[in-house]
């Protein structure tokens, strides 16, 4: 299916990438589980040479990614870390990043541990204020890295905005658009150069993949980060790759129940006497609704919100006592999971940042499943009593 920004969102869904297999009229891209290819002579060959380089299977995703979200290229990654690895590789010593400072902490882990002792410089502000962006600009910046919503506090950032910052200076943005899917966001349409996803959470969608991808708006952004996954070799298997082709078709269908679980279970929060403050974009009294609203189609089904006590200990026995939530790390799929961000997810960031960010010990995340609400809220219910909250 040819990239028409005129086919709606489920459509493209349904098809992008996919074509039928011209040898036998399968419906499904084969896996094509092959580690090279026959050549006829030296040099000829039908486009396919050695799996690290291309596959099938992953040519197949890679392309339903791109039209997904409105790029040109696609890149499929052995995980999503593996995918933010190769944009850092695109830079050298003395280099400089503006990040946002609420991340994904595995994301803030790299940058820290693996590229700053390396000699590139990192410069952690709050991009929800452009002036704070713009002010951290030099002649050295090369990359300014965004989460929008972010993870776990649910920021929203205007992308617009940064890109207006950025692109009349020739410096690259990259959003990773794991929390909203392409569904809800497509960064690039807003200015993005480059767009990150965690595959292993909407876009696989059933918590039985890892893999990452970076989608770009142009052959030359393209080009050496299509080398580096060539010369590192951290590539998406067929297999996988297969995975995420079946779960794209029922993408706009899940997120749609993601939403409206979401929305429901965020308003029930709110009532509740038990909890302090709920984090989600939806909500009218969250400071960055009016751009969430702008920019993305729906606020998702990612939920924050910290207890009234603020007591880790309650907070725990919430995570730890609920029946339908499953108590674990990840998000996207289509079962609801529940996590205790400062002693899982985001273990790793200072306990001073994470004070800055509000992620205290009585911080909770949800993603919240397609299951049925009313099963949701009731099972969130119960864990609250158990707690004493």
């Amino acid at each position: 299916m040819k990239n028409n920004q005129s086919i709606g969102k489920g459509t493209r869904a349904v098809h992008a990438g996919v074509e039928p297999d011209p040898s036998t009229g399968a419906i499904m891209t084969p896996i094509f589980q092959t580690s090279t290819y026959v050549q006829e002579a030296v040099g000829v060959h039908k486009g396919w040479e050695y799996s690290r380089s291309h596959n099938p299977t992953r040519a197949a995703l890679e392309s339903a990614l791109a039209t997904l979200e409105n790029g040109t290229h696609g890149l499929a990654f052995a995980s999503g870390l593996a995918a933010i690895d190769t944009v850092l590789k695109t830079l050298k010593p003395g280099d400089e990043v503006i990040s946002g400072e609420d991340l994904y902490g595995g994301t803030a882990r790299l940058f820290r541990a693996n590229y700053a002792p390396m000699g590139i410089v990192f410069h952690f502000v709050d991009t929800q204020q452009p002036a704070m962006v713009e002010a951290a600009i030099n002649e050295n910046t090369r990359l300014v890295w965004l989460e929008s919503p972010t993870n776990p506090v649910m920021q929203i950032t205007d992308i617009a905005a940064i890109a207006a910052l950025t692109k009349p200076r020739g410096i690259l943005l990259a959003v990773d658009n794991t929390f909203a899917s392409p569904m809800l966001q497509r960064p690039i349409e807003h200015g993005a150069d480059i767009v990150m996803h965690s595959v292993t959470k909407y876009l696989g969608g059933h918590s039985d993949v890892v893999m990452g991808a970076l989608i770009s708006a142009s052959a030359e952004i393209n080009a050496p980060l299509q080398t580096i996954q060539n010369n590192c070799g951290a590539i998406a298997q067929p297999f996988d790759s297969f995975l995420v082709l079946r779960g794209l078709k029922t993408l706009h269908l899940r997120i749609e129940r993601h939403c409206a679980n979401g929305r429901k279970i965020a308003h029930w929060l709110c009532e509740h006497p038990g909890v302090g403050k709920v984090y989600w974009p939806g909500l009218e009294d969250h400071p960055g609704h009016a751009i969430a609203a702008r920019q993305m189609d729906d606020f998702g089904g990612m939920i924050g919100f910290e207890i009234a006590t603020k007591n880790e200990e309650q907070a725990k026995a919430i995570v730890a006592s609920t029946e339908l939530f499953t108590l674990a790390e990840s998000l996207g799929g289509v079962e609801s999971l529940i996590e205790h961000p400062a002693a899982m997810t985001h273990a790793s960031v200072s306990a001073e940042v994470r004070a800055k960010l509000g992620i205290s010990g009585g911080f909770i995340r949800l993603s919240v499943g397609v299951e049925d609400a009313k099963d949701l809220i009731a099972d969130l219910d119960q864990a609250f009593k158990k707690a004493g909250v």
